[in-house]
């Protein structure tokens, strides 16, 4: 049997030679442990510093008091208070169906919360806190507050709300807020006010609301909060306050403006009131309106879809946006036009037989009085609204004299009035045509809008527009409706920009001899005798009807046998007092006929109240049936 002898001196020296090689592995590392942690300590200092001041201290932003809306008398249009919500985390809910049904024995949750919740989450991310249930009552506060212990994900908040007091009065142009969506999330981002909309959940939508976002937002603050490592609030360390959005004054008087959509009756349109002298708007109906109240929360599906598709459309600003055939009230600026390029003196007479023809042409444009008016001369034209007296001009005029001069007035061009989605009309012109239709303009394409047919379209606004230049004797104002702007640090009124546009350079003969007619308008033997009938203050005006559908040759237009919807639409024009104007007025009555019997007097309502404080007893739009058209 062989023995192994073992050689303890090298196995010494091998054990040796291995525990110097773990003694200098042993050391490297932990002078690489002590270099991290000298660097960690000495150059990353700051870094972590932050970061654990970060995870200690939390920024909680306060979003500010939205600025009040009032009128030009101190009525409050747009204001916030505070109320209790219910909200849920979707995330954090298990059964959300469930949970919203054991919430409903405590808290009254009725199906359009639900309709909204749902909404809601179809357009939020689902860790959003997303309101259940606004504007808690007291009560309801107290149930759930006893029972919350039974409800993780869901919280009881503080929040503020937007109130529109007055419901439907004046919605189209105040607006309302609604909940920031993606796109607005965009837009804040693009200009760099990311930081200001943080802890706020609404943003302007439209009218004023919209177009004064930066003013009525105001500025957020924020609290420092020291938390505890479950995230529960310790005590707040700093707080910066949030600096409330400004006051907007506009220049409507909220009791002229029910006065005018109460006039309306049932009766759809629009009516627009400048004061002629500042471009001030007193009055800007659309009719119907809607309850700007209902999008503040986010509406819902069935309110949205009621609104949506309904056939008087109550969404369209009809001021702003409705585009009409001017009709007759075209004509004084036609006849101001045919003086100011010299084809017609006021003396010229032409003989009215009830038509006009082109020469060599058999169409007839008809006059609207069967048999024509005799002789008439520029004054008489108006007067008695001839239509074949502005046959003939427009066809001396030409259409691109009649677009350059017309133009000066506003019509076929936004006004630049402070909201935004205006809408500029149309004022045809050769070049128009041919870029809208690839077609030529034809000399048959120029009569109708001598009376403010064919291609002619315009919107209220436009109309109120060229009216307050013409009560100016020729300057324009840029309508605005906002009259001041308080600044909510200061209290101090902000600067607004001038009103003044331009000035016409129009011979100050030829406006007196047209202001001179439409004075007549009002008085007997004038298409509007009525509207004038016991004023105590002198009327300025022009009726105007335009037609819905086109009435073939040699047939009678017989509203009665019309479905309403493809009656006339009755316009009126007008300013007062004439010799000092205060007030100018555009009104349009869609399918309502004559502009003398229907849109006339209720411009007569806005004139009482506003020139005499005479308020109106009973509204004036009801349908009138078969009216005479002018």
């Amino acid at each position: 049997m062989k023995v192994e002898i073992r050689d303890h001196r090298k196995e010494e020296y091998s054990f040796r030679i291995r525990l110097g090689a773990s003694l200098v592995l042993i050391l490297v590392f932990f002078a690489i442990l002590a270099a991290r942690f000298f660097y960690l300590q000495v150059f990353q200092y700051e870094h972590y510093r932050t970061l654990a001041e970060s995870n200690r201290i939390s920024l909680v932003p306060i979003p500010p008091n939205r600025g009040l809306i009032l009128d030009r008398n101190g009525v409050v249009l747009a204001r916030n208070y505070s109320a209790y919500t219910l909200e849920i985390t979707p995330s954090n809910v298990k059964n959300l169906n469930q949970t919203i049904d054991d919430l409903s024995k405590y808290v009254n949750i009725t199906p359009r919360d639900r309709r909204l919740f749902q909404k809601l989450r179809e357009e939020s991310h689902k860790f959003e806190s997303l309101p259940i249930k606004n504007r808690l009552t007291d009560e309801e506060v107290a149930k759930f507050a006893v029972n919350s212990f039974r409800f993780p994900g869901v919280a009881l908040n503080a929040r503020l709300f937007r109130q529109y007091p007055e419901g439907q009065l004046a919605s189209h142009f105040i607006g309302y807020i609604g909940r920031i969506n993606d796109s607005d999330l965009d837009r804040i981002d693009e200009e760099g006010e990311t930081a200001n909309y943080r802890g706020t959940d609404y943003i302007g939508k439209m009218g004023i609301e919209q177009s004064y976002e930066k003013e009525l937002h105001g500025k957020a603050g924020y609290e420092q909060v020291e938390v505890d490592s479950s995230g529960r609030e310790v005590r707040t360390l700093s707080r910066t306050a949030p600096v409330s959005g400004d006051t907007i004054t506009l220049s409507i008087d909220s009791q002229l403006e029910a006065i005018a959509e109460n006039a309306f009756g049932d009766y759809k349109g629009a009516l627009v009131a400048i004061d002629p002298s500042s471009g001030e708007i007193l009055a800007f109906v659309s009719k119907p309106g809607f309850d700007p109240n209902l999008f503040v929360e986010g509406i819902d599906s069935q309110s949205w879809r009621e609104l949506n598709d309904s056939p008087d459309k109550p969404l369209i600003n009809r001021a702003l946006r409705g585009e009409y055939p001017p009709g007759s009230t075209f004509k004084p600026f036609m006849a101001l036009a045919g003086l100011s390029y010299g084809v017609r003196k006021p003396t010229d007479t032409i003989p009215d037989p009830g038509f006009f023809a082109l020469p060599g042409k058999t169409h007839h444009y008809r006059d609207w009085k069967p048999g024509g008016h005799g002789m008439v001369d520029l004054h008489r034209s108006i007067v008695v609204s001839c239509d074949t007296y502005y046959y003939g001009l427009a066809n001396l005029l030409g259409i691109d004299r009649i677009h350059d001069f017309l133009g000066k007035f506003g019509f076929g061009n936004k006004t630049g009035i402070d909201i935004s989605g205006e809408l500029p009309g149309v004022l045809p012109s050769a070049q128009w045509k041919r870029k809208r239709f690839k077609q030529p303009w034809y000399a048959g394409d120029t009569i109708p809008v001598g009376i403010g047919q064919g291609y002619d379209l315009a919107t209220p606004l436009q109309l109120a527009f060229a009216t307050s230049i013409l009560a100016s004797s020729g300057t324009a104002y840029r309508p605005h409706l906002v009259h001041s702007i308080t600044d909510s640090r200061s209290g101090k009124l902000v600067a607004m920009p001038s009103p003044l546009l331009y000035r016409l350079d129009i011979d100050p003969q030829y406006l007196e001899d047209v202001r001179s007619a439409m004075m007549d308008v009002t008085k007997p033997g004038g298409t509007a005798v009525q509207v004038g009938k016991d004023a105590p203050y002198a009327i300025a005006a022009k009726t105007g009807t335009a037609q819905v559908i086109g009435i073939k040759q040699g047939e009678k237009y017989d509203a009665s046998r019309i479905s309403k919807q493809f009656r006339d639409h009755a316009l009126f024009i007008a300013y007062a007092p004439a010799d000092h104007p205060r007030i100018a007025i555009a009104a349009i009555v869609e399918n309502g006929g004559h502009g003398g019997s229907t849109a006339g007097p209720i411009a007569r309502q806005v004139m009482d109240y506003y020139l005499l404080g005479k308020k109106p007893q009973t509204p004036v739009g009801q349908d009138k049936g078969n009216e005479p058209s002018d």
